[in-house]
């Protein structure tokens, strides 16, 4: 959900609220009536005390302090009709009348506050957080692409996934991430790994010189990330193994050429992608996976290439494991593949929004952790 779509339900929820103000000024007159019209001993005017309450619960100050000045009013005119407004019962029951509704209308007053600064915060971290995740363009040559991210964390729109394309003279490039963690330290990395990969997807022709520069540029975020923090070993610089390799980030970086029907694949620790072909589904299956991002020290070994094909009417599924570890109620995994084979429809879009809608379903409208899909088809040459 956008800021717009936001405001869109708090504009819904205020005239909500203004339906809602019918109910305070009725329970004003029920009161008012019926006290005046019992026996002498018998005081209903503390429960005045309940309109302004009520109205504070879901209303601005404005109109907390209207019906909690028509329950004053009222008050007063029981008094009147009753027996006398220098009635000393009847003066200390407005007088509290009064100074709750004074209260109720300063907190009423608090939480638009806060209200108010909640949308400008939102609006603040939208920006942030589409100038990090940016959408992925619709056609990128030959291809057409979309995409799809659900963050686990309540209210964020961004976590530690992460997806990128960037186009190069013959071709295109395609990043899909994970990074270990949740919450701030995992935005941090996502968006580490994404700025490295625009910088550096058109500089290296090679696709494992690509993965080499980024692994160096993740571990050096990540060692940097280490030092601003005060709890890191004193031994680290000279022993980083195993503390440094707690942090590190899976990844699927792919080159599509335009003129090849073929891609072109190195698989860093990540779920490997699915083709969906003349309604088959292929996982693409690194013959060498490289160490997630991060840990690449950890190995001698660089980063492999595999070659697989890729034609006119293929579908390409990138995703990540926040996607096939949804559980449902009886702990179940999400099964993709099974579901991929299922799907219908044709386009990357409703391939997306679908199994974004199927994904939800099975997760009971909660995922445990992060998910993205990035779906990609390869369109037939024109004539």
């Amino acid at each position: 959900m956008d800021v717009r779509q936001w405001a869109d339900g708090l504009q819904d929820g205020s005239r909500w609220s203004r339906a809602l103000l019918v109910v305070p000024f009725v329970l004003i007159a029920v009161v008012t009536v019926v006290d005046i019209n019992v026996p002498p001993e018998v005081h209903l005017g503390p429960f005045l005390v309940a309109a302004p309450a009520l109205t504070a619960s879901f209303a601005g100050p404005r109109p907390t302090a209207l019906v909690g000045a028509v329950a004053v009013l009222a008050q007063a005119v029981v008094a009147v009709t009753r027996s006398s407004i220098t009635d000393l019962n009847h003066m200390y029951q407005i007088a509290a009348l009064f100074l709750i509704s004074v209260i109720v209308t300063f907190f009423a007053h608090l939480r638009e506050r806060r209200a108010a600064e909640l949308v400008r915060l939102r609006t603040v971290a939208e920006a942030a957080q589409r100038s990090i995740l940016r959408p992925l363009p619709g056609r990128s040559g030959p291809l057409r692409l979309a995409s799809v991210y659900l963050a686990a964390e309540a209210g964020a729109q961004l976590g530690g996934d992460l997806y990128a394309t960037a186009r190069t003279v013959r071709g295109t490039r395609l990043i899909i991430g994970d990074v270990r963690g949740k919450g701030l330290d995992a935005i941090s990395s996502a968006a580490g790994v994404l700025g490295a990969f625009r910088a550096l997807a058109r500089q290296e022709e090679h696709l494992p010189d690509l993965v080499t520069r980024l692994e160096s540029s993740v571990a050096a975020h990540r060692i940097d990330s280490l030092n601003e923090t005060d709890d890191r070993p004193e031994d680290a610089p000279d022993a980083p193994d195993p503390y440094i390799a707690e942090a590190f980030v899976t990844a699927a970086v792919l080159y599509i050429p335009d003129a090849e029907e073929e891609l072109r694949l190195v698989s860093c620790g990540h779920p490997p992608p699915l083709l969906l072909r003349a309604g088959r589904v292929h996982a693409l299956d690194a013959t060498q996976p490289a160490p997630p991002l991060g840990v690449g020290a950890l190995t001698d070994d660089g980063p492999a290439e595999d070659l697989f094909t890729f034609r006119a009417g293929d579908m390409l599924l990138l995703y990540t494991d926040g996607v096939t570890e949804a559980r449902d109620g009886s702990g179940h995994f999400y099964p993709l593949a099974e579901r991929l084979v299922s799907w219908p429809g044709a386009g990357p879009g409703p391939l997306v929004e679908w199994l974004y809608a199927d994904l939800l379903r099975h997760a009971g409208g909660h995922l445990g952790d992060d998910a993205a899909m990035v779906a990609v088809e390869y369109l037939p040459c024109p004539g």
